[in-house]
């Protein structure tokens, strides 16, 4: 089973919103510095998704699953990536 968008939305919003000050993840956000805001602004309905931004949004996704090092197990909070 694999994520939602509208989770992966929620997860990468507040992957940004709480954890951007972590050293940990210096790399990350750098590299996916629309992606992460995009995430929340669309979770936060500032902005309309589209096409384009579903892409965006998935493509981050995948590369934070990527270095963390899991597969998507259908995931629906941030806690159960990180193991929280």
């Amino acid at each position: 089973m694999e994520t939602t968008f509208e989770s992966k939305v929620e997860i990468l919003a507040d992957l940004w919103m709480n954890y951007r000050g972590d050293e940990e993840f210096d790399d990350f956000f750098e590299y996916n510095d629309l992606g992460l805001p995009l995430s929340y602004a669309v979770a936060n309905k500032i902005v309309k998704s589209t096409e384009n931004s579903q892409s965006m949004i998935d493509e981050t996704f995948s590369l934070f699953l990527a270095g963390l090092d899991i597969e998507d197990e259908g995931f629906t909070h941030l806690d159960e990536i990180l193991g929280l």
